[in-house]
């Protein structure tokens, strides 16, 4: 069963969109949860989002990407 990743919809108030800067791991790599594995910059502030389960990645969102609070963009098989 997969997991999603999904970006916080409770961090910030200020704006509904967010950057997906960097994705620090590899589309296949194996995580653990709670690794860091991706960063996110909103008009102000830099967050770092961890893997919400152990598994293998799937990146669905590409880094430099426009995401809105709540999208997945991944997996974690």
């Amino acid at each position: 069963m997969a997991t999603d990743i999904v970006i916080p919809s409770d961090l910030w108030d200020e704006d509904e969109q967010t950057v997906l800067t960097t994705w620090l791991v590899s589309d296949g790599a194996t995580v653990k949860e709670d690794a860091l594995i991706a960063e996110i910059m909103t008009a102000k502030v830099q967050y770092e989002l961890y893997a919400p389960a152990s598994g293998t990645i799937r990146i669905k969102e590409k880094a430099d990407t426009v995401v809105s609070k709540g999208a997945v963009v991944g997996t974690i098989e």
